[in-house]
């Protein structure tokens, strides 16, 4: 199934659980339906649900989650040759550019996000891509799959806790090691899929389906500057990185605002063209659970699945000896 990445949310450990309760909630046979992840991040639960619909239908705001959901939704044919691609990258010299000077360690900046060689490493592949797709040497499928695997391999040699926040004083070991171009593998089906990028409670009205799965930031934590780097390299554009961690401007969502997130909550589910809509919200969310409720069973008949599971901590450090925080995620469910 690929790698995962390090992401704050991620489904991983929940997506087998939240399949399940889906499987029982819905009438409709799941190889008839239409489902929709509206903020789907890295895409693991869309993933999870790919070979099994009709058709997903995966959006993000960010554009980092695009173009992995691109490569994990929007790739559903073999794409021939990407072997070769992924070697040719893997065996690329270091080049000095745009992430060397402002994230790197040796850089100008002194932001140390990377070591110096995987830096550079990472602008050499970047450069590569872009210029395979310029010269019309490489699909977008194939220039997502290989921005995918860059993205995801970057992530696994950053110099951080766990988001781009910030950055450690000094390089850890698992961001000492030369960076491996691994291949974001997908997997292939008999129907297509579609990806947007847009705001979902724009997008939701655009939309209609079976299942509409909803898994929105629970938190004041804004994805866009959790993970502005990850942008960065998919972008690859000459910005002015801002401040200690050469942030970008970035997209803030209303979710991660107490004061509005009940209002956008609300007009998503009125707006929502599914028959049967599923929020995955944490427990120590905004929004409480009794006010979700409320909210919901105005639309139709609600109900609550729960489920206890340790959860992914921000700020581990390298001393993996502390447990987890033991968390609840709340699955609430309306049929429409």
């Amino acid at each position: 199934m690929g790698s995962t990445m390090n992401y704050i949310g991620s489904k991983n450990k929940l997506s087998a659980w939240i399949l399940d309760v889906v499987s029982q909630q819905v009438s409709t046979p799941l190889k008839d339906a239409v489902f929709c992840d509206l903020f789907a991040g890295t895409g693991r639960v869309g993933r999870t649900f790919k070979p099994l619909v009709k058709q997903v239908i995966a959006n993000d705001v960010e554009f980092y989650s695009y173009i992995l959901l691109q490569n994990y939704i929007g790739n559903h044919v073999s794409l021939p040759r990407k072997r070769d691609y992924i070697e040719k990258l893997e065996n690329l010299a270091p080049k000095e550019g745009f992430i060397a000077q402002e994230y790197g360690e040796n850089g100008t900046a002194h932001r140390l996000f990377f070591s110096q060689h995987n830096a550079q490493k990472i602008d050499a592949v970047r450069q590569q891509i872009e210029v395979w797709k310029t010269e019309g040497e490489i699909d977008p499928p194939m220039y997502y799959f290989l921005l995918a695997s860059l993205l995801e391999s970057a992530d696994k040699v950053a110099n951080t806790a766990s988001v781009y926040g910030a950055y450690l004083k000094k390089i850890k070991k698992s961001a000492a090691k030369p960076i491996k171009i691994l291949g974001a593998e997908f997997d292939l089906t008999a129907s297509s899929h579609e990806v947007f990028q847009k705001d979902g409670n724009a997008l939701v009205k655009e939309i209609s389906g079976d299942i509409l799965y909803l898994d929105p930031p629970y938190n004041a934590r804004q994805y866009g500057a959790n993970y502005h780097l990850l942008t960065t390299i998919a972008k690859y554009d000459r910005f002015v990185p801002r401040g200690k961690t050469g942030l970008r401007d970035y997209y803030k969502s209303a979710y991660c605002r107490k004061g509005e997130v009940a209002q956008q909550f609300e007009e998503l589910i009125k707006s929502a063209q599914f028959s049967t809509i599923f929020l995955s919200y944490n427990n120590e969310g905004l929004m409480p659970p009794e006010l979700i409720k409320t909210i919901m069973q105005k639309y139709g008949n609600y109900s609550l699945e729960v489920k206890d599971y340790q959860r992914f901590k921000a700020d581990k450090t390298e001393s993996r000896n502390h447990k987890a925080s033991a968390t609840q995620e709340y699955l609430h469910i309306l049929k429409k």
